[in-house]
């Protein structure tokens, strides 16, 4: 089903041409007048920032009732324990597998290319000046709490209330699973008016998304508007040859990986799934957000694609969580990067502990703007990269940010409709119609 916000154009392209407008008036602005124009920092500091804080607070603050809402429904949906963790075991499973194909594609592009092999040493002074303030910051939150077992263990969540305040999706998961799972071991009788209360829940948080999303088309043009005024097309020349290998890898990895698993492994058309998905991948793109864009993937799933919902609201709140396979490329690519740039030779061996520890610190990251950063840093340190040379890639990131967070989401909707087809709930031919679109 095709978003709309009312009469009129469809959401994806109100969203899109948003995008569109906000980076032509943003290139606009910092070719006219520079970045740091009084003039364009005034629109950044009283318009841009404030409209685009005001559609990402919006979404975020639906994303823990929503998550919560939907994985207890989704858990208790199931119905029997066995099927719980036969269903968790497949949808981790699929995320593991995937996302170690995509950290592999990432390493095999960086290593042919090498892009960190000519730049030019001026250049990375420069970055590393004009970042350097922001490199140490995420180098110190790296520092502070850094990627281990204690990430595992804090899973499992001593204050579902405090997780909730703070954010922490993975212990909300956690608290959801087991309370939905509670759910099935009490009478059913007793269990209903809790169930009829979480689907109230659910119904008012989509009923919000609903309000968010008609401030989507302003809120993406005022983010877009803020990074391209800032920086303009400045960096692109001095890390073309980055970039072009982190967008290479995830696009290969969106157009051919997980197009042959839906192809051949699902059986489903990579088209119908990603026309199905569009207003999800822009939202992605625009957000740089896979918790942001839970809603709008939840939504698109299973009126899109015809995916029930104990199915939609386990999988996909824990895909905005734990599928990172654009964060895997990025980290991947950005480690070898980087070992390039500050010279630093790694032998076979250690290519393969990247590329694990891509895997894994993508879990781990949180699925906002630029969550990975801080867990990146700790991969550079590894291998004897200095953590304030992450300074040197910052200038892009958002960009980078915003294109792997659309190849996090894809990697959800292949993983809901894995899932589905092998549990015998789900089956193309149940995909819904598309809607014709208005005369």
């Amino acid at each position: 089903m095709t978003a709309k916000t009312g009469k009129g154009a469809a959401l994806h392209t109100k969203i899109l041409a948003g995008l569109l407008i906000g980076g032509a008036l943003g290139l606009l602005a910092n070719t006219q007048l520079g970045g740091h124009h009084p003039l364009v920092e005034w629109m950044n500091r009283y318009i841009a920032y404030p409209a685009g804080q005001v559609f990402l607070r919006m979404l975020f603050m639906i994303v823990i009732p929503l998550v919560f809402a939907s994985i207890a429904l989704g858990v208790a949906g199931l119905g029997d324990l066995r099927r719980v963790g036969r269903v968790g075991g497949k949808t981790l499973g699929y995320f593991l597998v995937t996302t170690l194909i995509a950290a592999s594609t990432g390493l095999l592009f960086v290593s042919v290319v090498k892009p960190g092999g000519g730049l030019d040493p001026a250049v990375k002074s420069e970055l590393m000046e004009v970042y350097s303030g922001a490199a140490s910051e995420k180098a110190e939150t790296a520092r502070a709490g850094g990627f281990g077992v204690d990430t595992f263990v804090n899973i499992v969540t001593r204050n579902p209330v405090r997780s909730a305040a703070d954010g922490d999706l993975l212990g909300i998961i956690f608290f959801g699973m087991v309370f939905g799972a509670a759910l099935t071991l009490i009478p059913a009788a007793r269990a209903k008016p809790m169930t009829d209360l979480l689907e109230s829940l659910n119904a008012v948080v989509i009923s919000i998304v609903g309000m968010a999303m008609r401030l989507a088309p302003y809120g993406v043009t005022a983010l877009i508007f803020g990074v391209t005024s800032r920086f303009g097309l400045a960096l692109l020349a001095p890390l073309g040859g980055y970039i072009f290998v982190v967008l290479g890898a995830l696009l290969f990895h969106a157009l051919v990986n997980i197009s042959l698993i839906l192809r051949f492994v699902i059986g489903v058309s990579p088209r119908v799934v990603l026309s199905r998905a569009r207003s999800a991948l822009v939202t992605a793109f625009s957000t740089s957000s896979s918790s942001a864009t839970l809603p709008a993937s939840i939504t698109a799933v299973e009126q899109g694609l015809g995916v029930p919902p104990q199915i939609a609201g386990f999988v996909m709140p824990l895909g905005a969580t734990v599928c990172m396979n654009g964060t895997s490329i990025f980290e991947g690519v950005t480690v070898i990067f980087l070992c390039q740039v500050f010279g630093v030779d790694l032998s076979l061996v250690q290519m393969a502990v990247v590329m694990i520890m891509s895997v894994v610190t993508a879990v781990g990251s949180a699925g906002v703007p630029g969550g990975s950063i801080p867990l990146l840093v700790g991969i550079l340190v590894m291998f004897g990269v200095p953590a304030e040379g992450i300074a040197v890639i910052l200038g892009v990131d958002r960009i980078l940010d915003m294109s792997r967070t659309v190849v996090n989401v894809y990697g959800d909707f292949g993983a809901a409709l894995f899932v589905a087809r092998s549990e015998g709930a789900w089956k193309p031919s149940m995909i819904p119609a598309a809607e014709k679109a208005p005369a």
